[in-house]
């Protein structure tokens, strides 16, 4: 039986979770691994609260060097997130030859790159199973369970927060303000919100899960992100009675030799496996050749799933430490995958788009009009029978390219027929 000694940097909601797991589940782990994880060291700058969790006081310290450069440190893991110190810690680690187990998404996404190219450099391992959709293995299925498969779509809801607000606002009526107060209050969401509910948080996971499929480390700068800031209830209801769910979603398509990576709010048919994602939980939709659709789903945040997801990460990297294999599943291996990525103006997808229209004659010739100008047919539309001045009208569309459908609207809104902004959401005909 080999002990692999753990060093953590960060002891907040995770790390005390992390030291859970391995104090309550560190036999299971040894019986099932002939590996014992042991935690040696963990640094964090307020070292006096209680966590909940029992830990020798001798172990801890407000010393991250202590850590990364201790020789009785067998892998370093690094829970700090942000994208400065956090960046500090592992690459001093990597030079000094230490594997790191990771679940900073921001910094990979931002800083993916030198990271690995450091890990290269030094032989040593990196593992962010973390990093992306909580406690589902889809890290590891991307690089290992699926290895032998051209993957050409990815579709997942990656974000907790914005996928519990989504359900609330369908499933109890209640506006997206008040929804996001309550999920604050509740401890879903955090203050301020603006990374998960802008998509910035998704972007970071689409961002690393399209690098893996497509051996290309894209960062942030070609994706295109849309939040569900200010996302209407009328709209998640006008789409329910049409038969579809609006949800967060990340889209990664492979179009030719290119890919598209878009995070944005979209329309998803009720009977997509994809809509009964509720509340907390994530899900990833993969296509791949020769395996076909695969779907993995489960919590996707929260102490206990991301807990689970970095000491997973902490077993493979012990497991190669044991048997001299380092290295044994690159963090990141590029290769020719795609040329580029498709630029949202040329995305062609279907929409769906809701107007307030005036009691006025000739109102449908009018917007048909416009869109007919702009190359975009319509599939259908719906409207109320008007009571008042003022209706609304939603139409659906067949796949029409994003330039024309971002200009259409812009036309539509200088008709005396029409009394308010156009909305328009994207919509994905899910499996």
């Amino acid at each position: 039986m080999r002990d692999i000694r753990v060093g953590i940097i960060g002891f907040g909601t995770v790390g005390a979770g992390v030291v859970d797991c391995l104090l309550t589940n560190g036999e299971l782990i040894a019986n099932r691994t002939d590996m014992r994880p042991v935690v040696t060291r963990i640094a964090d700058m307020d070292i006096t609260t209680d966590r909940g969790v029992a830990v020798d006081p001798t172990l801890l310290t407000t010393d991250a060097d202590a850590v990364v450069g201790a020789d009785d440190i067998d892998v370093v893991v690094e829970l700090v997130g942000g994208t400065t110190t956090a960046k500090t810690f592992i690459l001093r680690a990597l030079a000094n030859g230490k594997p790191v187990v990771t679940a900073n998404k921001a910094l990979l996404a931002d800083c993916g790159d030198e990271i690995f190219a450091a890990a290269e450099v030094s032989s040593a391992d990196v593992y962010y199973e973390a990093s992306v959709a909580g406690g589902i293995p889809i890290i590891k299925a991307m690089r290992e369970g699926l290895v032998g498969n051209r993957i050409t779509e990815i579709v997942g809801i990656l974000n907790g927060t914005c996928n519990y607000i989504l359900t609330r606002m369908e499933q109890e009526s209640t506006s997206f303000d008040e929804v996001l107060g309550q999920a604050q209050a509740a401890g879903y969401a955090e203050t301020p919100p603006d990374l998960d509910i802008d998509g910035i948080d998704t972007a970071h996971k689409a961002t690393i899960l399209a690098s893996l499929a497509y051996g290309e480390w894209f960062g942030m700068e070609p994706l295109y992100v849309e939040g569900i800031r200010g996302l209407a209830l009328r709209d998640i209801q006008y789409a329910a009675n049409l038969g579809y769910r609006v949800k967060l979603l990340a889209v990664i398509k492979q179009c030719g030799a290119d890919v598209q990576i878009r995070v944005h709010p979209t329309l998803i048919p009720h009977g997509s496996s994809l809509s009964h994602v509720h509340g907390v939980n994530n899900a990833v939709w993969v296509q791949g050749t020769p395996v076909g659709g695969t779907m993995y789903y489960g919590p996707g945040a929260g102490r206990d799933a991301t807990a689970s997801a970095v000491v997973a990460d902490i077993v493979d990297v012990g497991l190669n430490l044991k048997f001299g294999s380092h290295r044994r599943v690159p963090a990141f291996r590029a290769h020719q995958g795609c040329a580029g990525v498709v630029p949202m103006a040329d995305v062609e997808t279907r929409y769906y788009l809701r107007l307030q229209v005036r009691n006025r004659a000739g109102v449908l010739a009018q917007i048909a009009g416009v869109l007919g100008e702009s190359s975009i047919s319509i599939a259908s539309v719906h409207q109320q029978e008007i009571h008042g001045e003022t209706a609304p009208l939603v139409i659906l569309t067949y796949e029409a390219r994003e330039a024309n459908m971002q200009h259409a609207p812009v036309e539509i809104r200088e008709l005396q027929v029409v009394s308010e902004d156009p909305v328009l959401i994207r919509i994905e005909d899910m499996p």
